[in-house]
């Protein structure tokens, strides 16, 4: 990315998924999130494990915590790109998590129609975001390497 205008549009996109991805986890410190994420955490073969070692709004705190961290990592990009590769990483695990949403929630996915529901939709815009993280990451490692290959030189 060496033209101004990609350089431009990576931080958009970058600190647009960095809000997004704190004011999500933010959310999640409040009774009603908590009370709206349990129907996708009780439903997934990958998460509704949780509820027998925490309560709904403890799940929910423990989650927001990974996102705001998640978040704060990714923000590290420009000062630390191990942080940043470390964010990618996990927040790419945080997209194909929330993506299996759509197969394993009842009612994401409407059978009469090729539309989503109004839920999968809103799980849907993960695609984008698993894409701004995964260049992220990407750009982190390429930058990490740059830098040993220069110091090994």
């Amino acid at each position: 990315m060496n033209s101004k205008h990609s350089r431009i549009g990576f931080y958009i996109a970058l600190y647009g998924t960095v809000f997004i991805i704190a004011w999500i986890g933010a959310f999640k410190f409040t009774p009603g999130e908590a009370k709206a994420i349990s129907h996708l955490i009780e439903h997934s073969p990958f998460l509704s494990w949780m509820y027998s070692v925490g309560s709904i709004e403890g799940v929910s705190k423990i989650i927001g915590v990974g996102e705001l961290s998640i978040a704060a990592l990714l923000a590290l990009y420009p000062i630390n790109k191990k942080a940043s590769l470390l964010g990618g990483l996990l927040a790419t695990g945080l997209f194909l998590t929330t993506l299996t949403f759509l197969l394993t929630t009842p009612g994401t996915l409407n059978p009469e129609s090729v539309f989503p529901s109004l839920l999968g939709a809103f799980l849907i815009k993960d695609v984008v975001l698993l894409g701004v993280v995964l260049v992220v990451a990407a750009e982190s490692w390429i930058e990490l390497k740059h830098s040993r290959s220069n110091q090994s030189a």
